[in-house]
């Protein structure tokens, strides 16, 4: 009777494992226990950030377009009605120098024609500002010297009225100051129309002072 409890305690104990055993088993049932989980250090955006380029230099492109010669006619023939009419400012610098007289000696036949020709002045003002200025047909290179050459026109005439209301006189500082400003607004409408002429006969647009803006608007 002895026997049979040491039979009932050798069926319940556990076999004896070797140590490669015991070492491969406590491996396996006991997992290494981290007592704080580990963290991500790197944080990913899910809207990732542009990249920046460096800001480029802008292109600069020039386009010449050919404006025809006909057009480069009018615009120039335009012109000459500011000029024309503007020459009677230089009277006192021509006296002064008559050597200047020589450079126009070659548009003396045409000057004399438009002079001798019955309210020349408003026939050529009316036709440039109707006839061109207002007509579609024309492109804007036409259009817009020829409106320059008309706010030109209407400009010199305002110290025409001004010499006329205040009379200066044939002598005295007033008459100075009269010939200092004749000589002033000359030599200003001679540096106009040469470079005016000399743009036009390039086939560029010249912006004058004073006067394109005006021309601008009225377009």
């Amino acid at each position: 009777m002895a026997s049979i409890p040491l039979l009932r305690l050798s069926l319940h104990r556990q076999p004896l494992l070797k140590p490669a055993d015991a070492g491969r088993s406590t491996a396996v049932r006991s997992p290494p226990d981290f007592p704080h989980p580990l963290k991500p250090t790197l944080h990913i955006s899910p809207h990732p950030r542009p990249r920046l380029l460096p800001p480029s230099r802008p292109s600069i492109i020039m386009s010449y377009s050919t404006v025809p010669a006909t057009e480069r006619l009018i615009s120039v023939a335009a012109y000459c009605l500011p000029f024309f009419n503007g020459l009677q400012y230089g009277r006192f610098l021509l006296m002064q120098y008559p050597s200047l007289g020589l450079v126009l000696e070659p548009i003396l036949p045409i000057l004399s024609f438009y002079r001798s020709v019955p309210y020349a002045s408003f026939v050529a003002f009316f036709a440039l500002y109707l006839g061109v200025v207002r007509n579609p047909s024309f492109s804007r290179f036409v259009r817009f010297n020829s409106m320059q050459a008309v706010v030109l026109d209407v400009l010199l005439v305002v110290p025409l009225l001004v010499n006329r209301i205040f009379n200066p006189g044939r002598a005295g500082v007033a008459f100075r100051l009269m010939v200092m400003a004749h000589n002033a607004i000359f030599v200003f409408l001679v540096a106009c129309f040469l470079y005016s002429l000399g743009f036009c006969i390039l086939g560029k647009t010249p912006y004058l002072p004073f006067v394109a803006d005006a021309a601008e608007r009225q377009l």
